[in-house]
């Protein structure tokens, strides 16, 4: 057998104990586990030097400790069984009661992504422990160190060594082949095309968190200094790599230029950032192409802004984790839509403007997240479901509903016995 049969057998052969354990001995399980990591905060940054210390503790760290206690607080709640009383119930069912529970998948494959591996990974993980699945962890190339502190951490907390193992960052393809219960990606959707084609032989339930290249729409009345720090901050967030970074921009032609203006003031300040070389060079044939079509773009502070992109949306339509933003000049939001309309992806998206009218158009929008007067929200607030739509994917993880997809619902039925022959005679002279 090869490494990855191998690990799911042991994982197999520990999913039925590890599901009978009880929902509060997992809890303080996942309890001592926030303790370890807290008490780790200061070795963190070096996990990731190409970052700033700061950005590793308040993007990697924090959102993990919070998805802690998340689960601590609400996990025994979320799957807890749910009787189905007698109200609402068919009268032709008289004397049957049932109840809905909440089970495992069993074994489940989290295929990790390289931008963020502890955050990311850390939390499905959690989530799936919880559920009472055990766990099989590919980390991307990168990012083996962050994987082997959560499985460390998770041995140091007393969950048992046979619930989680790490796999080679090279046995994507054949971990996926191997018929686990369930498997989780965060990756690209080139990735996830491949792992659905690989997947579906096996029949094999996945969950897709797959990439976005998110819109921003800047309505009348937007602060436009407010606009220009939060795309700032996006943009440059993680060295650009980042799943729900803006990139797009809606804008009035009239305030585009005063907006340009404020980003470059912004950007000019800021220090340069780490990219890796395979994006910078993805980003390269980018502007290129941008170019070529007849659009404009200029790089300041590291981040690549395009401008006259009008008619060349379809050109923008690609996933490419670097720090990028497009401007693009409206006439009004429903010009905006029709171009949105057009893209693939639908991860994020971000409104500024009067609340009441950001709101209004946030119901006419497809993103799986969408924040009003900011961006980047939903990553750190773990009550949130975090998941797209089309060529970003499809199901959810995080937050009570991403709990819930790891597990599957069973309906019990149970009639007693002296309300049986009650029930014949009903259907008999029914007939």
């Amino acid at each position: 057998m090869t490494f990855s049969d191998e690990a799911l057998e042991r994982l197999r052969q520990a999913a039925a104990p590890w599901g009978a354990v009880p929902m509060a001995a997992r809890l303080r399980l996942v309890r001592r586990f926030r303790c370890l990591l807290r008490r780790r905060w200061r070795m963190l940054p070096a996990l990731f030097p190409q970052r700033p210390a700061v950005e590793t503790l308040t993007a990697e760290l924090l959102p993990l400790l919070a998805a802690c206690r998340f689960l601590e607080r609400n996990a025994g709640k979320v799957l807890r069984q749910r009787k189905v009383g007698m109200w609402g119930r068919p009268l032709w069912l008289p004397g049957v009661t049932s109840r809905v529970e909440r089970r495992p998948f069993g074994v489940v494959l989290i295929l990790a992504p390289g931008n963020y591996p502890l955050m990311l990974p850390g939390i499905q993980l959690l989530q799936a422990l919880v559920a009472g699945n055990v766990v099989a962890l590919k980390p991307a190339p990168g990012g083996e160190a962050s994987a082997r502190l959560l499985v460390d951490l998770l041995a140091q907390a007393g969950f048992p060594p046979s619930v989680c193992v790490v796999l080679p960052t090279e046995s994507g393809a054949e971990a996926v082949a191997a018929g686990f219960n369930l498997i989780v990606l965060t990756g690209s959707v080139q990735t996830g095309r491949q792992v659905l084609q690989d997947a579906a032989r096996t029949l094999t339930p996945t969950i897709m968190e797959l990439s976005g290249v998110d819109p921003v729409f800047v309505l009348p009345g937007a602060d436009l200094a407010h606009v220009a720090r939060r795309l700032v901050y996006g943009a440059r967030l993680n060295n650009g790599a980042t799943c729900i970074a803006p990139h797009r921009v809606f804008i009035r032609r009239e305030d585009e230029a005063a907006l340009l203006t404020v980003l470059r003031a912004m950007l000019s300040e800021k220090p340069l950032l780490s990219c890796d070389s395979a994006g910078r060079t993805r980003l390269a044939a980018l502007v290129e192409r941008i170019k070529a079509a007849g659009g404009c773009a200029e790089t300041v502070g590291d981040v690549v802004i395009f401008t006259q992109v009008e008619g060349l949306h379809d050109l923008l339509d690609t996933d490419i984790f670097m720090p990028w933003l497009a401007l693009t000049g409206v006439s009004d939001i429903e010009d905006a839509l029709v171009l949105e309309a057009g893209m693939s992806y639908a991860l994020g998206a971000s409104i500024f403007g009067p609340v009441s009218e950001a709101a209004r158009l946030a119901q006419r929008l497809r993103s799986g997240s969408i924040c009003i007067n900011d961006l980047i929200v939903p990553t750190a607030d773990p009550r949130l479901p975090f998941g797209g739509a089309g060529s970003s994917g499809y199901g959810v993880t995080r937050g009570p509903e991403g709990l819930l997809a790891l597990t599957r619902p069973v309906a019990i039925s149970t009639r007693q016995p002296q309300n049986s022959s009650l029930w014949w005679n009903m259907k008999l002279s029914a007939m």
